[in-house]
């Protein structure tokens, strides 16, 4: 290898790594990630809530339903007393299925003829919803082949109907699609703030808004102005989209979207800035803002379900606003919830707006002088 291109290497890993910031920079980001994939990122079903409706007292009907309680894919978290509670309990998400089992069931399976179970399942999370009626599924599957055994019979005694609310289909579009909306919206906004003090930073014009007569939450507001306006009207935009090009069902409405936009879009617009406080130049700002980006995403619930994650981790989510808004935005697409059923989403993520931003300023200030 030429000598010159060699020292020219040598010379670049020198000064990649003799400042402590830069190996951190290059070391830290992968480790993290990889934690947090490792733990947060499954696909795998366990103690999904689970509501079981037993209209039937003979022995068939509760050997079925003792063999969903000692399932580990699913935790019975009630037992329901009359159809009129079963949408109460899946709209406010206490449990991801219902399994309804009607008067005659035991009765039915005695006379030969099979036992009709209804399955009432949240498909607003289509992915989730998709795996829940396959472990539904398997573990009718399962029952029959050994009942028909012990019975020494044919058939199948247990016969399921399945319905999927709020996206009947399950098509995951309708889940995926809006999801997106937050993300992009945090990609934009992160890229705008985080950079806009480390490139002024790293072009020597920073120091001119020293010798101003701005102060510097004068300063901090105009930074954080591009970003809010980029960020919620690329929010907008990606909703029309969704509903004229991908035709995701809308069924609320956009003023009841905004506020939660807004809020949301403020509390990346804090992190953005603490970022940018932080960095001296736009590779660290980048790599700072690739640091906070991919774990907010993956905690979110954007891919994976929230509840598959270990407990730790799940603690974790509370501090990602991405959480918050995928509830409202989701529910507002497919639902058509209205403002005052997102007051535990919007309080939480006013809370982490107004924290990033607080200490955003300090920074800020701290880093002027």
């Amino acid at each position: 290898m030429n000598q010159r291109i060699l020292a020219l290497i040598i010379k670049e890993f020198l000064a990649l790594f003799r400042d402590k910031k830069s190996r951190m920079a290059v070391i830290m980001p992968p480790i993290l990630q990889l934690l947090v994939f490792g733990y947060a990122a499954t696909f795998d079903l366990e103690q999904a809530g689970l509501t079981i409706l037993n209209e039937d007292t003979g022995a068939f009907s509760r050997d079925l339903v003792n063999r969903f309680e000692q399932t580990e894919a699913f935790d019975v978290v009630g037992y329901l007393h009359s159809q009129d509670e079963i949408k109460p309990v899946i709209d406010r998400q206490a449990a991801l299925l219902t399994l309804h089992i009607g008067e005659q069931c035991s009765a039915n399976v005695a006379q030969g003829e099979s036992c009709p179970l209804q399955v009432m399942i949240d498909g607003r999370n289509s992915n989730t919803a998709m795996l829940a009626l396959n472990y539904v599924r398997s573990i009718v599957a399962d029952f029959n082949e050994e009942y028909a055994i012990k019975m020494h019979g044919t058939g199948s005694p247990a016969r399921l109907d399945m319905r999927a609310w709020f996206n009947p289909n399950l098509e995951s579009r309708w889940f995926i699609v809006p999801g997106i909306i937050p993300l992009l919206a945090m990609v934009v906004t992160l890229v705008v703030t985080a950079l806009s003090v480390a490139r002024e930073r790293e072009d020597g014009t920073f120091d001119q808004l020293l010798v101003t007569p701005l102060r510097p939450w004068e300063i901090l507001i105009a930074k954080a102005m591009p970003g809010l306006i980029v960020g919620v009207g690329e929010s907008l935009l990606i909703v029309a989209v969704a509903v004229y090009w991908f035709k995701v069902p809308f069924v609320g409405d956009v003023l009841t979207l905004l506020p939660g936009l807004v809020i949301y879009v403020l509390s990346i617009i804090g992190v953005g800035l603490m970022i940018s406080s932080f960095s001296t130049t736009l590779q660290q700002a980048l790599l700072g803002a690739f640091l906070f980006l991919v774990p907010a995403v993956t905690l979110s619930g954007f891919s994976t379900p929230i509840a598959n994650m270990p407990d730790f981790m799940q603690k974790l989510t509370y501090l990602d606003p991405m959480r918050y808004i995928l509830v409202i935005i989701r529910r507002v697409f497919l639902e058509g919830a209205g403002i005052e059923y997102f007051w535990n989403e919007l309080w939480p993520m006013s809370l982490i707006a107004l924290v990033s931003l607080a200490v955003a300023t300090w920074l800020f200030r701290h880093r002027l002088y």
